[in-house]
């Protein structure tokens, strides 16, 4: 009412507070709370406890072991749920985006790492799985700026077949069911080369398309000053240049 345009008054109104950085930031961190972010959180902290309950008494007491399947368990279902709550209702931050996967290549590294220590899994298997988790984990960040792969069919198999495998040897199965989880887990170490290997094919393809779209983008602004040029230039201006062409 004083008749003070906003932009004199240097902002100190409340409207263009709420609407600007401030205001943003703050919407921002408190974003950061949110039920997918709590379930990221909360894998995390299952982590250590996962590791305790499985080499709890020499890591060979059944009843340990399902505590710790449980607690394996509870962090897998937990990443079905909370990427799923992100995109849905747009609960997508930073932290998420980092997190989420740290989350679950720390799960499933534990739990590898801790099974083959105790001998009943193969070095050689924790060594093809956590290599391919770790080798696409940072191809995923040299392709990120010219765009993300989507996760593919053998990829969710892949996911899948690796939880129940891992769960089935956190378990201290006897018998056929023994039998049953080194064939799983045969299963899950094909679909983990072969995804890894079709990732790197996509991750290639897509760091082309990029570079050459960066370079055509890049080429783009030099050619508009010459026809530019050529529109505003009097006619016969150039001479001998236009005989060149």
């Amino acid at each position: 009412m004083t008749g003070v345009p906003a932009s004199a008054a240097g902002g100190s109104g409340a409207t263009p507070v709420r609407g600007g950085k401030l205001g943003a930031a703050a919407v921002n961190q408190a974003s950061l709370w949110n039920i997918a972010n709590l379930l990221t959180m909360a894998r995390l902290v299952l982590v250590p406890g996962f590791v305790v309950l499985l080499l709890h008494n020499g890591g060979y007491d059944p009843a340990w072991r399902s505590f710790a399947w449980a607690a394996f368990a509870i962090a897998m279902i937990t990443d079905l749920f909370d990427g799923h709550l992100a995109r849905t209702y747009n609960l997508v931050t930073d932290f998420g985006k980092i997190a989420d996967p740290i989350a679950d290549k720390a799960i499933m590294g534990a739990a590898l790492i801790c099974l083959s220590y105790l001998g009943d899994l193969p070095w050689w298997v924790t060594g093809v799985i956590l290599f391919r988790e770790l080798g696409i984990t940072l191809m995923r960040f040299w392709v990120i700026r010219h765009g993300v792969i989507p996760a593919s069919r053998g990829g969710k198999m892949k996911t899948l077949a690796q939880g129940t495998a891992v769960g089935m040897y956190v378990l201290a199965l006897t018998g056929p069911l023994a039998t049953l989880r080194f064939w799983v887990m045969a299963v899950a170490v094909v679909l983990t080369v072969v995804t890894g290997l079709d990732y790197i094919r996509q991750a290639v393809v897509l760091r082309r398309q990029g570079l050459a779209a960066e370079r055509a983008a890049a080429q783009a602004p030099q050619s508009a000053p010459e026809e530019a040029g050529t529109v505003t230039e009097p006619a016969g201006a150039r001479g001998p240049a236009e005989a060149e062409r």
